[in-house]
């Protein structure tokens, strides 16, 4: 058994907000475990191949829209789970940051940073 607090990790910036990778591949544990910050107002397009990920929503808001227009808003109490390695715009309220817990399998080295652009989906 350990703990760890977000004062224990040096967050990873990512483009549009922080990345505190709570859990990684070294705990051996089989998923990781982060707090995301999505700044506000901002647009990342994104992409997973590697990786199944979910996030829950606990503060902020905004919304998930999927390759095909889909949209999905984002509140407190929300999840949202890119199960199929979906591409997606993950899009931050014009007025707060949006923050997420978001959970990977398999999980991450902890050092994987998003490389975000006009002409596609940012992944690894």
């Amino acid at each position: 058994m350990f703990t760890r607090t977000l004062e224990d990790v040096t967050p990873v910036e990512w483009g549009n907000g922080t990345s505190h990778r709570l859990l990684t591949e070294t705990d051996k544990m089989g998923f990781t475990v982060c707090k995301t910050l999505v700044r506000k107002g901002t647009n990342s397009a994104l992409q997973y191949r590697n990786h199944l990920e979910a996030c829950y929503c606990v503060a902020g808001s905004g919304a998930v829209v999927h390759k095909d227009g889909t949209v999905f808003k984002i509140n407190p109490g929300t999840i949202y789970v890119l199960d199929e390695h979906d591409p997606h715009y993950l899009i931050a309220s014009e007025h707060e940051d949006l923050h997420l817990i978001s959970v990977f399998n398999p999980p991450l080295t902890g050092t994987e940073q998003h490389r975000l652009s006009e002409d596609g989906f940012s992944q690894y």
